[in-house]
């Protein structure tokens, strides 16, 4: 069989296998998929060829690839709006398991089902597309709008060796941190006690029971259909360490062992329950918080969140990085606090 390769070599990130499907939704959703070259075993890896310089801690490498036949593969291609309206056009959107969501300007609203049924046209993996009107509520929930596809808005999400049981409309799942449940995952040393204050569907608590060997994960959260996809996933992915919980973090976690890491996945406002995190967290331990801020503020918020703790009687040493842009001016940081005294 002859093979065409692209003349120069292409700019690749080596993944594992297993985290291969993973990491190419979260390119394709960024627009920073090499959609020219054919993604490549290379060992126990993948090289998938990228547009950027580089991605997350993944490695970086030049390689020969193979050209892919070319067919539309951005949506943008074929969506049939207004020429005039091509250039706002979201260059990425959300995808959980075989379900899209997506954001549009007033511009776009009327044309929702047309952009709708290209997405679902030039991506084989997508069963169902959704309008995104944002997260709501105390639960953290979607409002989506059907606008193309069959079926309910119920899928499974596949990660790092896991499929992750969920529904968008009715609880809350990131897909974007993906890595970062695999960073932490990677961290964590055998029987360590770890407590997920904002759960949801458990993705941290299934990721890290199904990659490391923690004594116990307990995955907390207020809304009751959480705990039900919780549930399932560590019935489907064959957990038996992994107890959701439902109902307020602050309270539930007094009635916890003392644990070894804390997760705190409500980037709003996650930086309000530190205190309750470190009264039960060990000495050594390290709490996971992600925090949505304005870039010039961060620092300061670091300041404060060090004095806050000195005056609650513990001593906390904090590092960070940037996650991804929120905003022109805010970012979301990944900010790792260890409990030093």
């Amino acid at each position: 069989m002859n093979r065409t390769y692209l003349g120069n070599m292409t700019r690749c990130v080596r993944v594992p296998k297993r985290e291969g499907e993973a990491v190419r939704a979260d390119l394709v959703a960024g627009g920073m998929l090499d959609l020219d070259a054919r993604i490549r075993a290379d060992g126990d890896c993948l090289l998938i060829p990228i547009l950027c310089d580089s991605f997350g801690d993944y490695e970086v490498v030049d390689a020969e690839m193979q050209v892919q036949e070319h067919r539309p593969t951005d949506y943008r291609e074929v969506a049939d709006v207004p020429e005039d309206l091509r250039d706002i056009l979201p260059t990425s959107f959300d995808i959980v398991g075989d379900v899209a969501m997506m954001k549009l300007p007033d511009e776009l609203m009327q044309y929702r089902s047309v952009i709708g049924e290209a997405l679902l046209k030039v991506n084989s993996n997508l069963r169902i597309v959704f309008l995104d009107d944002g997260v709501k509520g105390e639960f953290r929930i979607r409002d989506l709008q059907k606008v193309a596809g069959e079926g309910s808005s119920e899928t499974v999400h596949k990660e790092f060796g896991v499929r992750l049981y969920t529904d968008p409309a009715r609880v809350y799942f990131n897909p974007r941190l993906s890595s970062e449940r695999s960073r932490i995952a990677s961290m964590v040393a055998d029987g360590e006690v770890i407590i997920d204050m904002f759960g949801g569907v458990a993705p941290f608590g299934t990721v890290i029971c199904k990659n490391a060997s923690p004594s116990e994960v307990y995955s907390i959260d207020l809304n009751p259909e959480a705990e039900h996809f919780a549930r399932m996933n560590a019935e489907k992915n064959h957990v038996d360490n992994l107890f959701p919980m439902t109902g307020d973090s602050s309270e539930l976690i007094y009635d916890l062992p003392m644990a070894d890491r804390i997760i705190m996945n409500l980037p709003q406002i996650a930086d309000r329950f530190l205190g309750f995190a470190m009264d039960r967290l060990k000495v050594g331990g390290t709490v996971h918080m992600y925090k949505i801020i304005e870039r010039v503020d961060f620092p300061a918020l670091c300041d404060s969140l060090v004095r806050g703790m000195e005056e609650r009687g513990y001593s906390i040493s904090i590092s960070s990085s940037e996650l991804k842009t929120y905003s022109p001016t805010m970012s979301v940081y990944s900010m790792d606090i260890v409990r030093t005294a």
